[in-house]
């Protein structure tokens, strides 16, 4: 081997370990969610409530369980590398899945609608979005925009660890 064909091959060793280690956005949205695993309470403008996020299937999902005035699941998990999605198991008895983008600065995922099952038609009430931000380790918040026939509906739940 060459002395130049040397120097190309420890860059391109150098190079491949480097992509290796290094985390795609989705990887880090989802490691971002994970962190909120534990018991949160807070207020919703319908009242007290409390989110349980728990991880499960070996790590590869997060359930988010909202308790209070409607009980309901959302299931986060990855879709290859650079996609994580949420499916989200709505009281209205539709399934919204989205698809998340991150902030700049990584503390704020906001999920936009993909598709849905049992959606009676594309304007029957329906999930939109969710945004959760995450504003330190013990306080988060999510917004959850609810769209039926074209009128949304916004529902901002301020959430703090239980300890």
């Amino acid at each position: 081997m060459t002395r130049s064909n040397r120097g190309a091959f420890a860059l391109f060793v150098v190079l491949a370990a480097t992509a290796a280690l290094a985390q795609s956005a989705a990887q880090k949205s989802f490691d971002q969610v994970k962190s909120l695993a534990g018991t949160w309470e807070g207020k919703s403008p319908m009242g007290e409530l409390q989110v349980i996020f728990k991880v499960t299937s070996n790590g590869s999902a997060v359930m988010s369980e909202i308790l209070g005035h409607e009980d309901m699941i959302s299931m986060v998990h990855l879709d290859g590398p650079n996609r994580l999605m949420l499916t989200h198991y709505c009281a209205a008895g539709n399934q919204p899945r989205m698809q998340a983008k991150t902030s700049a600065d990584g503390k704020t995922i906001t999920f936009d609608f993909v598709d849905a099952t049992n959606l009676a038609s594309p304007d029957a009430g329906h999930m939109r979005s969710v945004v959760i931000a995450v504003v330190d380790p013990n306080h988060h918040t999510e917004e959850w925009t609810f769209i039926d026939h074209g009128k949304e509906m916004k529902e901002l739940f301020d959430l703090r660890r239980k300890m």
